[in-house]
């Protein structure tokens, strides 16, 4: 019985710490009844603020939005919204720059 437990006790650790362990992702949903393009920037939870940059780079490889964005000490994610009306049509890029470190994503707009 006290086997059980322990190894118990083990599952729910090891469980607990892959959970924590979340990699760095950006990704975005194209949402057309609500005419939106939502991008988030996914990353480990920290004690203190940070700064990322998003950017918007549309099908001709022109910088269509530079943000910088802070990530609030304790949450794990950001997101930012632009509308699909305007939007040139073709394969979008979205970046996230993390310390100099690149995350990317593409989506397509029709």
């Amino acid at each position: 019985m006290k086997l059980l437990l322990n190894l118990s006790l083990v599952f729910i650790f090891v469980s607990l710490v892959n959970a924590s362990d979340i990699e760095n992702n950006a990704d975005c949903i194209i949402l057309k009844d609500e005419n939106s393009i939502i991008c988030k920037y996914t990353h480990k939870r920290i004690d203190s603020d940070k700064n990322v940059i998003f950017n918007w780079i549309d099908p001709s490889g022109i910088l269509s939005r530079n943000r910088t964005m802070i990530i609030p000490a304790g949450h794990g994610s950001v997101y930012d919204l632009r509308y699909i009306n305007g939007r040139v049509s073709g394969k979008w890029t979205f970046e996230v720059l993390d310390n100099n470190i690149s995350f990317k994503t593409n989506f397509i707009i029709e």
